[in-house]
Formats: C-alpha cells, structure tokens, sequence
C-alpha cells in the first residue's frame, strides 16, 4: 500500500516542480504543494503502519511519536483561535500605529468574524426548524469554508512566489512600484522597496532600474522622480535608471513600465512589498509579461492586514470564477437542505 502512496508523492511532487518552475504565479502554486505535503504525510503514516511490529518492541520509540502525534492534534486544534487571536492583536497595533480608516480595521473584523464562525455559528444549527433556514445555514457555512480555504491557498501560493534561489537573474529591467509619498518625500515603505531594487541591481549588473509611480494626491512631484533621486542618492549610476511618471494603479505601473521596455522579451524583476508580490504578478501575467517578484520586508502587524486587503483585491480580478462557485455552493445547499 506504502508502495502506492510514495508513487502518488512523486507524481505530486514532480506536478509541483512544474508547475513552479514553467508557471508559479498562480493558485496552482499552493494547491500542488499542498497535496504533494498530504501525499508525504500519506506515506510517512503507511511506512509506520507497516513497521508496527518493529515499533511494538521500542517503547521509548514508541512514546516519542505518540508524543510527537498528540503535539500536532494539539497544534491542529488551537490554530484556528490562535490565528483569529493572532489577527485581532496585529489588527490592534495596525489601528494605533495608522488610525481608524476603513481599510486598516481589516484584521480586526476578520478576526472577529472567525472566531464567530468557529464558536458562535456551529451553535445556531439549522437557524430554526425550517427548510429555509437550513439551506441558508448550510449555505453560509459552504460560502465560508470556501473563502477560508481560498485564503489560505492564496497565502501560501504567496508565500511560495516570495521564495529564491537565487538574486542573479540575468535581468534586463528591474521594475520597482511605487508606493506613496509625503510631500516630496520617500516613505519607509518605498524606501524599503527601493533598497531592494538596488540590492538586486548588484547582482543583475547589465539590468536598467526603472521607477514606477505618478503623482497622487498631496505628492509635490511624480513617485516615479522621487524614487529615482533617492537611488541616485544612495549611489546609483543614473544612466542606469529610468522613470516612469505616469501610473496611477499597479495595473498602470506594469503596462506604462513595459512600454519603457525597449527588448520584446525582456528578463524581468518586479519589485513590492511582500504583501503585494503575489498580486502584481497575477497582473502582471494577464497582461501577458513575464517576470518574477522580490519582496521588501514591512512590519509584521502591517502584512497581515494588508494581505486581507490584497486578497480582496484578488477576488475583484476573478470574481466571475467564483461567483460560478458560490452558484455551485447554492445549488448544493438547496440540495442538501431537502
């Protein structure tokens, strides 16, 4: 049986490496890792099963596993409050350190939502003895299991989009986004992006820099100008840079940045906060570039809330796919609602 299971791991793992190295900027990215993760664990459960005899004559082993088992039931438990928990404490920080906007109150609500959704809602049942309110509980809960599982493919397949190898790329152009500025200013954010850029620029020596970003609101000049003057301040050659003054969305940033580009298929690094990695390269892809993300480090409180944020941004970019799920989710809650 063991024999089966580690044939189903390589298959899995062999679809994983494919998948990351032809194409990672998607949500295949997560899902393949996860189930190659589910395959090894598979295989691991049947190797034991399999040497039960051998194991029955070693109580020391014996207790270390269970130990080991008891520790991951435990962990498997409490990681659902401990993240609600998680995400209300970092939401907190968030609302101090940034003030009360709509957008910065994103941690907080999901965490009270979850923690809702896995105390408060498993008690409601049927919401009363209806029919309908059977199909609208089973309904809410199928729509809920499914952004919570979205969610989390979304973050690992970030996750995975975030992780090198290596920094020396070959590059052709290294395109950092822009990210606000005060006055004339540079952020820390942008700033942090922009050390990020000029790091990759050592190991890419024949790459051009190109800044992207146009004046916003309360900016006294384009992000794209600022950004420059700032690398040219920390050393950088400025024939080595270009501007781009333009954009206004990271959807511009990518199209007015490749127009700039001057071969038809160049070698490309994009570079955002962590965060934002992922979703400029699912943009990036449909406009049909190539190119990898490097991530600037930010403050942890800030990521969380900001991932929830660019997973909202995600949905608007497919909803009609998942609209065509939550029908699904609906026609199979009228059905087991009978």
């Amino acid at each position: 049986m063991w024999q089966i299971a580690m044939i189903l791991f390589v298959v899995s793992f062999c679809f994983f490496v494919g998948v990351m190295v032809r194409e990672p900027r998607s949500l295949r990215s997560g899902v393949s890792f996860f189930w190659m993760m589910l395959c090894l664990a598979g295989v691991m459960f049947l190797v034991l099963a399999g040497c039960a005899a051998w194991l029955a004559s070693r109580t020391v082993l014996i207790w270390i596993l269970l130990i080991l088992l008891m520790i991951a039931l435990i962990c498997v438990a409490v990681f659902p409050i401990a993240l609600a928990v998680m995400f209300f404490v970092q939401g907190l920080k968030v609302i101090r350190h940034e003030g009360r906007k709509p957008a910065n109150m994103l941690s907080v609500a999901f965490s009270v939502m979850l923690f809702g959704y896995l105390t408060v809602w498993p008690a409601m049942g049927g919401l009363g003895r209806s029919i309908f309110g059977t199909r609208l509980y089973i309904l809410i809960s199928l729509l809920a299991f499914y952004l919570l599982s979205l969610l989390a493919t979304y973050a690992l397949s970030a996750v995975l989009n975030l992780i090198h190898l290596r920094k020396r790329r070959r590059a052709d152009y290294i395109v950092v986004l822009g990210a606000g500025l005060i006055g004339a200013r540079v952020t820390p954010l942008l700033a942090a992006r922009i050390d990020k850029g000029i790091e990759l620029l050592a190991f890419n020596p024949k790459a051009m820099l190109i800044m992207s970003g146009g004046q916003g609101p309360g900016e006294d000049l384009a992000e794209g100008r600022a950004m420059a003057d700032y690398a040219i301040d920390k050393g950088v050659d400025s024939e080595r840079i270009v501007v781009e003054d333009r954009s206004a969305s990271t959807e511009e940033n990518l199209l007015f940045s490749r127009a700039l580009m001057e071969k038809e298929t160049p070698r490309v690094i994009l570079v955002t906060t962590a965060y934002h990695v992922f979703r400029a390269l699912l943009l990036a892809r449909q406009q049909g570039m190539k190119c990898v993300g490097f991530g600037a480090k930010t403050k942890w409180y800030f990521t969380l809330n900001a991932l929830l944020r660019e997973f909202g941004g995600y949905l608007s970019l497919t909803w009609k796919r998942h609209a065509a799920v939550a029908l699904v989710l609906a026609s199979m809650a009228a059905i087991l609602g009978i």
